[in-house]
């Protein structure tokens, strides 16, 4: 939600994201989960109880609960972020407003699964826009910064509570197709944002660290963070040790094969530890990839 934060609106690439991305999201509501009594997680879960209960227009609903998301996104990001998703989530319900989308299946399970394929891709491509299509986020961002919890946890706690409302609401069974929904959903979005672009933290320890960080920097292209450790403090040897270069750097996922075939061909015995890189700003990677 950072990346554009510093214009009002997106670019004319970020315009037709989120159009897609409105689009798509629509298309899995009007044509896979309301027609089958199916929802989702956070609000667009809570419009669509709220439709099931009530008969509500679930395209005003859409519209209606993000609105208190958008002022408190103006209030607690910015006017920025919060003008694009004024814009994303009014094109969201225009499309299920006016577009007539045909009813795919009334196959529970594949309404599960794609329904939710198809809201989380939409999701994503709006996300990728600099908008949001969902006030969730907002709200579990404004909750984080007054709650001992990160926004990933207090997401989950949120949507359990809805999970178990409609469970109540709606039935049991339609409850856990559509908990099969969201992490359809959720699982789509982060591929679409992150896709093979997703970075990877790796930590390597070798004898040979210099032979190892020029292959990195100068056959990869990539930057390295140098650390001073040591080495040793084996079970059978603990008082012996001798000092490391620990090196650190951050790849794409399709490049994390590449650097470790390249790193044990210099060092068979090397230690590597990777770990997935929520984000990653700054140096190298943002000069080749942000730009």
């Amino acid at each position: 939600m950072t990346g554009q934060a510093g214009r009002a609106m997106p670019s004319m690439r970020g315009i037709v994201s989120i159009l897609l991305g409105a689009l798509l999201s629509a298309f899995a509501l009007r044509g896979f989960l309301v027609p089958n009594r199916f929802f989702d997680g956070g609000v667009t879960g809570v419009s669509l109880v709220l439709h099931e209960i009530y008969h509500i227009n679930i395209a005003y609903l859409i519209v209606a609960a993000n609105l208190p998301f958008v002022v408190l996104a103006a209030r607690q990001i910015n006017r920025a972020f919060a003008a694009r998703m004024l814009f994303a989530v009014m094109a969201f319900g225009l499309c299920l407003l006016v577009i007539p989308y045909p009813v795919v299946t009334p196959d529970r399970l594949l309404v599960a699964i794609f329904g939710g394929v198809f809201l989380g891709v939409g999701a994503g491509l709006a996300e990728r826009g600099g908008a949001a299509l969902d006030g969730i986020e907002v709200l579990a961002l404004y909750t984080g910064r007054n709650l001992a919890f990160n926004t990933r946890e207090i997401i989950l706690a949120l949507n359990v509570m809805i999970f178990a409302i409609a469970a109540f609401m709606l039935g049991m069974e339609t409850a856990l197709y559509s908990t099969l929904t969201y992490f359809a959903a959720s699982r789509s979005a982060n591929f679409v944002v992150e896709g093979i672009e997703q970075l990877t933290e790796i930590t390597i320890v070798s004898s040979q660290a210099e032979a190892i960080k020029k292959v990195i920097v100068l056959e990869l292209g990539r930057g390295i963070t140098v650390y001073k450790g040591e080495r040793g403090f084996l079970p059978h040897d603990f008082n012996s040790s001798t000092p490391v270069d620990i090196i650190k750097t951050v790849v794409t996922r399709l490049e994390v094969p590449r650097l470790r075939k390249a790193v044990y061909q210099i060092d068979p015995r090397a230690f590597i530890v990777t770990t997935n890189a929520r984000e990653a700003l700054g140096g190298i990677l943002t000069r080749r990839h942000l730009h």
